[in-house]
């Protein structure tokens, strides 16, 4: 090892990262490992690998490994070290973004909340409490790496670090403290000797030799601070909503063509935020993030396909890219032709139509090339086509949420009983106090407690007006109990968390208790002045209608409890369930009560297929399957306008939005590592009462489509390896794919002739060879994959003579 150690390097010049003396184009996908679970790790990186990735970027999770200070915790999905041996095994390199601040749509942006509490701290500027905990664990993080030999500099995969997030727009906002900051952060980085580059996103006053790089849609117009650092892109947004994958494409060779050598998609698998980890507010439990890989770790087609290809074309060019400066020619109006050149003779060029409209045939070295609207052309040798960023040439896929053989076994039910409350308080005091104070974030929930007497002569106990209780909260719900009895709810939406209940309520002579539980649905993750975030309810808290008047009962003596029952005794644990009152209901669907906790047994569904909660059924709570924690859920609908969605312009992230009018999210992740064959315990905590007999446990697969018509290859993922293949490539033909270790299992759709309509939708058309489906079957069940030519001979007749036919089909794969 030590003689290795002498040769490992990685420096920098304008034009790219230097890895070993050698210039890199080098191209990266992010995946979070406490996103996922170590037994998908393996999967999502090789994954990652044949979709031609050169690196993994991944974020340090401060609050996972830091719950209290000093307190570490690297075991399980928060095992770093064992997640970048991975990525070491299979090859790849790493970028490490330590942070410490993430952002990342995470809890509190990964801040451990008690940071918050440091006496005189300020988050993210010149604070010496703050600097001294974020350059502890930055160098706890760097030890570790270091013990482990996992810095390129050791051998290991590490290339390239980040310290702080997007921090530009926070150091103009804090003047002076702002720049002196990032001058420290920087410098207390450099101080720890990695022996490999750090970088800086979204700040343009990163010091030297610290690189600044781009995050966003677009990043083609973006230049270093200075002539000597490479153009790098740490963030290309896939992103959460629906990205046209030519678009996507068309932004990272658009970026290519301008001089850019590092680009990472973020996400290439976004993964499930488990448990409480969810930032930002009203987030449940998908970062999906409309990745390349899905949440469930299946690969997303057209994207992964299309991108795959792009990455492929890119490397066919990288001698030429990091050898030479763009020369840059005009085509046309909105066309371009960007050439790299190098003495040796080694030529790539970009052809590209910014017209969002229309297709143009430009001439380019004595050549015609047609080029869609939006798009770029990849040229490897200056000559021929090998890739267009607006062609997509690979198989399609629909994603089939399809039932299990599994079944929830006898519901019981566990009573939060609201009128026992005042008999397990964890405090009292004069007036309103801030949620995270108390609860420290260990609970979503806290409970407001006081009461109020009412006198036998108030008007409304004589068939008057009900009085109106009035509830301000900087929470982002709350739940209303009048002497035990529920009252109503009220929630904040994803842009507005100051919000008011306001509804009538049930009094009655002598003294009523009024209970509040208030919600928090996760920390926010940005923004500035974490140290002052506050939750709960504040203002007022007003009961309107009584003969007096209106009455202010902020100022009354208030009992607070921290948290549920069914978490104090710890009700998900598998350890605790036979010693718990649960009763058995036999009308659950006749008393859907809030705050019921249920309970169920399953067994595992055969296969090896992700699999999903579907909680349609019920409203709003928390799950865990045998103790694990897969999150909150809820059941609002989300907003957005789905309207049609196309590739060609500049890409918004209110564009293509889906899902309107449906459920924020009905599927949630459970992953299969997490299951014993039998007898698995799901308990639900549901706040405002639904149906959990209608739960049910189903598995994610994909159906693959794809489509030719006769003599003209439309849609395939054909690779020629050898001579006798490429002489078939004039015969259009159909290819069908599964991911490795599935095979055919169903051809859903076959249609030789007019089929008509889209993948997962496909429908015969007027022309339709009966033999169609049998002839499929025959060739492709069974099968990893299947390639047929597409012509009359292959179906034995001609279906409808003098009519350009095409072939549809559709099939599911199942593992092997």
């Amino acid at each position: 090892m030590s003689s290795q150690l002498i040769y490992c390097s990685v420096t920098y010049d304008k034009k790219a990262i230097i890895i070993n003396g050698q210039r890199r184009i080098l191209l990266s996908g992010s995946i979070h490992y406490p996103r996922s679970t170590p037994e998908m790790w393996e999967d999502l990186i090789i994954k990652a690998k044949n979709a031609a990735l050169d690196v993994i970027d991944t974020y340090v999770f401060w609050n996972v490994h830091e719950p209290s200070p000093g307190n570490y915790n690297f075991e399980g999905r928060y095992d770093l070290v064992r997640f970048i041996k991975t990525v070491q095994k299979h090859g790849l390199y790493v970028h490490l973004r330590i942070g410490p601040y993430i952002c990342a749509e995470w809890n509190f942006g990964g801040f451990p909340v008690w940071l918050k509490y440091v006496p005189g701290i300020s988050f993210r500027t010149d604070n010496e409490p703050f600097k001294a905990a974020m350059q502890q664990f930055t160098e706890k993080i760097v030890g570790m790496m270091k013990s482990d030999n996992l810095f390129e500099s050791q051998g290991g995969p590490i290339i390239l670090s980040q310290i702080e997030n997007e921090y530009g727009t926070k150091r103009l906002a804090l003047g002076a403290n702002g720049q002196s900051y990032m001058i420290w952060a920087a410098k207390m980085a450099l101080g720890l000797d990695t022996g490999v580059p750090w970088v800086m996103c979204k700040d343009d006053e990163a010091p030297d030799p610290v690189i600044n790089t781009c995050n966003g849609f677009y990043c083609d117009s973006f230049s270093p601070n200075k002539p000597y650092k490479p153009t790098m892109w740490t963030e290309a947004w896939s992103t959460i909503p629906q990205r046209p994958v030519q678009d996507l494409a068309f932004a990272v060779a658009g970026f290519i063509q301008r001089g850019g050598s590092f680009v990472n998609y973020y996400m290439f698998h976004g993964g499930t935020n488990f448990g409480r980890t969810a930032g930002g507010h009203f987030i449940t439990t998908s970062y999906d993030y409309d990745a390349p890989i899905d949440e469930y770790g299946l690969i997303r087609e057209p994207k992964y396909g299309h991108l795959k290809e792009l990455h492929k074309a890119i490397k066919l060019c990288e001698h030429a890219l990091v050898s030479s400066d763009p020369t840059v020619t005009s085509l046309g109006n909105s066309q371009q032709a960007h050439v790299f050149s190098h003495e040796d003779g080694t030529c790539a060029a970009f052809l590209s139509n910014f017209d969002i409209k229309s297709a143009v045939i430009v001439v380019f070295k004595n050549m015609h090339y047609n080029l869609p609207p939006w798009s770029i052309s990849i040229l490897p040798d200056c000559r021929n086509v090998v890739f267009n960023t607006a062609k997509i040439e690979t198989q399609t896929l629909q994603i089939q949420m399809l039932p299990t053989n599994s079944q929830f076994q006898s519901w019981e039910t566990y009573d939060e009983d609201v009128s026992l409350l005042e008999n397990n308080t964890t405090f009292q005091g004069i007036g309103l106090v801030e949620q995270i104070n108390v609860t420290r974030d260990t609970s979503d929930y806290l409970w407001y407690i006081t009461s109020i007497d009412i006198g036998s002569s108030e008007s409304f106990l004589r068939g008057g007006k009900k009085p109106t209780l009035i509830v301000n909260s900087r929470g982002h719900a709350l739940h209303v109990f009048i002497n035990g009895q529920f009252a109503g709810s009220a929630y904040g939406t994803k842009n507005k968390t100051r919000f008011a209940f306001t509804g009538p309520v049930n009094l009655q002579v002598g003294t009523n208790k009024i209970s509040i539980l208030s919600i928090a649905m996760a920390l926010p993750n940005k923004g500035m002045h974490f140290e002052n975030r506050d939750l709960g309810i504040q203002g007022l808290v007003k009961l309107d209608g009584l003969d007096q008047g209106k009455l202010d009962l902020s100022r009354q003596t208030w009992s607070y409890k921290v948290g549920l029952k069914g978490e104090e005794i710890n009700l998900v644990s598998p350890d605790m369930v036979s010693s718990v009152g649960w009763m058995q209901n036999k009308a659950i669907t006749q008393n859907q009560q809030p705050l019921i906790w249920y309970k169920a047994n399953f067994d595992a569904p055969s296969g090896d297929d992700p699999l999903a909660l579907d909680m349609r059924s019920m409203g709003k709570g928390q799950v865990w399957i045998n103790g694990q924690s897969i999150g909150r859920y809820w059941m609002a609908n989300a907003n957005g306008s789905c309207g049609v969605c196309h590739y060609a312009s500049a890409y918004q992230s209110p564009t293509c939005q889906i899902g309107c009018d449906r459920p924020t999210q009905r599927w949630y992740h459970v992953p299969r590592s997490w299951l014993h064959p039998t007898q698995n315990l799901i308990v639900i905590f549901e706040e405002l009462g639904g149906d959990p007999t209608k739960i049910s446990l189903i598995k994610r697969t994909t159906s693959i489509c794809a489509n030719a018509f006769e003599q003209h290859l439309t849609v395939s993922n054909y690779q020629t390896e050898n001579t006798s293949e490429t002489k078939m490539l004039h015969r259009a033909k159909v290819y069908l794919r599964c991911a490795p270790g599935q095979s055919i299992a169903i051809i859903k759709f076959a249609s030789y002739g007019t089929p008509q309509r889209t993948c997962g939708n496909f429908q015969q058309g007027t022309c339709h060879a009966q033999n169609s489906h049998a002839i499929i079957e025959k060739m492709c069940i069974g099968k990893e994959s299947c390639k047929l030519a597409v012509s009359n001979s292959d179906f034995g007749t001609d279906p409808c003579p003098n009519t350009l036919k095409k072939l549809y089909v559709e099939a599911i794969c199942s593992t092997n």
